[in-house]
């Protein structure tokens, strides 16, 4: 995490879950980036109801979108390509 931070990055976790089954998950792992509850399915309804990593620059564009649980190397990597890390 703190290398993805390192590149000016924000992580963010976005749950269908409750707030309080959130912090209990955030708690029980030591998650320190920001972990959001979505429990009435609007940020679902807009992206996806897969398990999807977005990439989305600071102008609110998405430049990557990744299905699954991505390593985070590839992550750096792309964000890295993309000239995203400045």
């Amino acid at each position: 995490m703190a290398t993805l931070e390192a590149l000016n990055t924000q992580v963010m976790g976005i749950s269908g879950d409750s707030m309080d089954t959130v912090k209990r998950f955030a708690a029980e792992f030591a998650i320190t980036y920001p972990l959001v509850s979505d429990s009435g399915g609007a940020v679902k309804k807009l992206y996806s109801g897969e398990r999807i990593n977005y990439l989305i620059d600071k102008t609110g564009r998405i430049r990557l979108i990744i299905r699954g649980v991505p390593d985070n190397s590839l992550i750096i990597d792309k964000i890295k390509a993309l000239g995203l890390d400045n």
